[in-house]
């Protein structure tokens, strides 16, 4: 791409008005950039595809994946009619007005793809609506969320929907679609390799937001070889050359703070696992230098206070109950005080997580249990801890031979709470480190006691 490259940018062709985004969206499924999992020939949409038969969708993910393009393209290779809906502009009759429509292009041999964008803004009452034409096929629906869908959506929708999750867009991703908006722009950003990594960083994974700063970028460089600047303070004149730009002059163009990139490169995503591998390495000085280095480059406080409070769950949990209190509080007081006060408290709770004892063991149940849950489906609990508000369920027995633990010596009553045709397992193993040391003496003693119960009862 050497041609493309262009010292005089003032003389490039005025970029059209379409904004950038919408000029390089992509024409088939084949050009969707970073979901290949979704859209390629072994992916769920690629065998949709092939098939000529469409299910109902959710596609989960972050902002700028590609959620709207997919729903569009996918729409052109079926030969569906393709029907946007905006759930935070559209309302019940708009949905009315839709549905009907779409019935009368069913009787017409026309099938309907409607594609409703941030579908969890509608309420439970108007999810509802969507299940009778669902159900009779009338048009396939194609939802698009950046919220968990289990939480947003209802059940019964839900159900009836196969949920395809959509990745945030890696580092080779963002550099494949700036290099498409750079084929479109017909020349080249002239960066270096430094102010291009920042440039991509900054991205966060989001597309759309990249091509909008690189949109930005485009325009500020054409504008100043027009006015016949240089970028460099000891310039003579015009000297806009390929990686010509590094990232100091990178952030006065888009004006925007960027991580900063050090000669090895390290970017936005190894500080912050260097910063959450200090913090489990007890280490507080090397933890408070990559919060630092992060904060101090323009990275947005909210992001690290999730990851520290991912640490304090990950890498200590109930060594020190603490330890998340303090993520939480530290997020207040940061939303109360502002920058560059509320720093001091992340600051805080960075240093408490790396001086706390430190356990993995909530973060090991929760991997065992969760594989467990899907092993054995779902088995019902033993009757007597069911509840039973009616007749028949305490006719069937639900209940019946519960013990309240409360009015038992020492509040314990030992009972089997486990399904009756899955045997009791172990999933979270104290360690001898902190509050977990009391805790696994408490766990100790309950084990014990329902051992000699269960043996007092002959089982």
């Amino acid at each position: 791409m050497a041609d493309l490259f262009d010292a005089d940018l003032g003389s490039a062709a005025p970029a059209e008005a379409v904004p950038l985004a919408e000029r390089i969206r992509p024409a088939s499924l084949g050009e969707i950039i970073g979901q290949e999992h979704l859209t390629g020939p072994e992916g769920p949409i690629g065998r949709m595809v092939a098939a000529g038969r469409l299910s109902s969708l959710v596609l989960w993910g972050p902002p700028g994946t590609g959620k709207t393009s997919i729903a569009r393209l996918l729409a052109e290779a079926a030969s569906y009619r393709f029907v946007p809906l905006s759930a935070v502009f559209s309302g019940v009759a708009d949905l009315k007005k839709v549905f009907a429509e779409a019935e009368v292009q069913a009787r017409m041999g026309h099938r309907t793809l409607l594609f409703v964008d941030e579908i969890h803004r509608f309420n439970r009452s108007q999810q509802d609506g969507f299940l009778p034409f669902v159900e009779a096929g009338l048009f396939f629906n194609d939802t698009a969320t950046t919220e968990n869908p289990s939480f947003e959506l209802n059940a019964a929708l839900l159900s009836r929907c196969q949920v395809l999750v959509l990745k945030r867009l890696d580092d080779e991703a963002l550099e494949a679609l700036l290099a498409r908006a750079e084929q479109a722009e017909g020349r080249v950003l002239p960066l270096t390799e430094e102010a291009r990594a920042a440039l991509i960083a900054s991205a966060d994974g989001d597309g759309r937001f990249l091509l909008n700063q690189a949109e930005m970028l485009f325009t500020a460089l054409s504008a100043s070889a027009k006015a016949g600047n240089d970028l460099s303070p000891d310039a003579a004149g015009p000297r806009l050359l390929p990686g010509s730009i590094d990232t100091d002059q990178l952030r006065t163009l888009i004006q925007r703070r960027l991580p900063v990139y050090d000669k090895d490169r390290e970017g936005h995503y190894g500080l912050i696992s260097a910063l959450h591998k200090s913090i489990r390495g007890s280490d507080p000085q090397a933890a408070l230098y990559y919060l630092a280095r992060m904060l101090t480059a323009g990275e947005e406080p909210l992001y690290v206070l999730r990851r520290l409070t991912r640490a304090a769950v990950e890498d200590i949990g109930l060594a020190d109950p603490q330890a998340l209190a303090q993520c939480m509080a530290a997020k207040d007081a940061f939303d109360f005080l502002g920058s560059p006060e509320g720093e001091l408290a992340i600051v805080q709770a960075c240093l408490y997580l790396a001086t706390a004892p430190k356990s993995n063991a909530v973060y090991v149940a929760q991997k065992e249990a969760w594989k467990s849950a899907k092993a054995h489906g779902s088995l019902s609990p033993p009757k007597h801890i069911l509840g039973a508000p009616t007749k028949l369920m305490r006719e069937l027995g639900h209940g019946e031979g519960y013990a309240y633990d409360h009015d038992l010596p020492d509040a314990f009553s030992g009972q089997d709470y486990w399904p009756e045709e899955m045997e009791a397992e172990t999933y979270y193993r104290p360690t001898d480190r902190g509050f977990e040391k009391r805790l696994a003496e408490r766990l100790a003693w309950w084990n014990e006691r329902r051992e000699q119960q269960q043996q007092q009862e002959g089982r």
